[in-house]
């Protein structure tokens, strides 16, 4: 039996292997089915992880991080989690995509969210490369230029709001003439001098060259199209969270959930459950970052740690 199965290998799975495994653990796996590193690895440069003040990608940072957790015995098992159940004894099943199952006596999830896409051409082709879902991320490359910021809710306005304080001057593009989000957020946008608002809007196309993007074309209420010269866009139409691990057989779920979906965690990064937690993108409240995530999951294997120690000695 496992004393722990970590599911997902981003900066929340790495480090929570890291810590369970350096403070005393001896049967830990982390299940990812692909390579480690998480979302991270697709951006094209990283100046906001602590220590790092050189050029370096997200692929460079997350690369010596899989080594330095197998140092000390952390285990990589390549394949999908299909789901994490729960058993008449309080141990969990983690069944895997070839059909077989693993015990463990603990889990932390950290399956992260995926956000969603416009659905405009060239989103694809550019994302990384001027197209983003992370003003806090990605913000400070266009210091002092104009961007698109694409949406209407809450996370649109504010991260709106945070590149208006870098850039020149932020297009807010929105598909309505009214927005979703809270009245005192919609205020301050409204109040924002170097926002322009771009209602009953919907993005067309984003071109560019192979430096990245060079604007937007949008199509307005009436039909006509709008070109916006810009070497930034920025999509904000909502995230799916990763959670499909947690559905039970009858469509419940393992633990407590949010509205939208997102894992309900206290500040030790547990679940309504005993010994399952969460940590990363997946949780409530998630700041979305590397360094959150790293530490939301050095968090949750010091309190499974303390988990383990006590159903094996009790």
């Amino acid at each position: 039996m496992l004393d722990l199965a970590i599911i997902g290998g981003g900066p929340a799975g790495l480090t929570a292997g890291l810590y369970a495994t350096r403070g005393g653990l001896k049967n830990v796996t982390m299940f990812e089915k692909g390579m480690p590193g998480g979302q991270i690895t697709q951006s094209s440069e990283i100046e906001n992880y602590p220590g790092v003040t050189g050029e370096i990608t997200g692929m460079d940072l997350m690369m010596p991080w899989p080594q330095q957790c197998q140092k000390f015995g952390l285990k990589h098992e390549m394949i999908e989690v299909t789901q994490v159940s729960r058993n008449s004894a309080g141990n969990f099943i983690v069944s895997l995509g070839d059909g077989t199952t693993q015990e463990a006596l603990s889990v932390i999830v950290c399956t992260g969210s995926t956000p969603r896409r416009a659905g405009f051409t060239g989103e694809d082709t550019f994302f990384g490369r001027g197209v983003s879902t992370c003003a806090t991320c990605d913000g400070f490359f266009y210091k002092g230029k104009e961007v698109v910021v694409i949406g209407g809710g809450d996370t649109a306005l504010e991260e709106a709001l945070h590149l208006a304080k870098i850039c020149s001057k932020v297009y807010l593009v929105h598909r309505r003439d009214t927005f979703r989000a809270a009245p005192n957020t919609v205020k301050r946008v409204e109040n924002t001098k170097n926002i322009e608002l771009v209602l009953n809007a919907s993005p067309k196309e984003v071109y560019g060259d192979e430096m990245g993007v060079t604007g937007i074309t949008v199509v307005l209420g009436e039909g006509s199209v709008r070109d916006i010269e810009v070497p930034g866009v920025f999509t904000f139409v909502g995230n799916d969270v990763n959670n499909g691990v947690l559905q039970q057989d009858d469509g419940t779920f393992l633990c407590e959930m949010s509205e939208r979906g997102e894992v309900m965690v206290t500040l030790s990064m547990a679940t309504s459950t005993p010994g399952l937690y969460a940590a990363g993108d997946m949780r409530i409240e998630a700041p979305k970052q590397v360094v959150s995530a790293a530490g939301d999951g050095a968090v949750a294997a010091l309190q499974v740690i303390a988990y383990v120690d006590e159903k094996l000695h009790s």
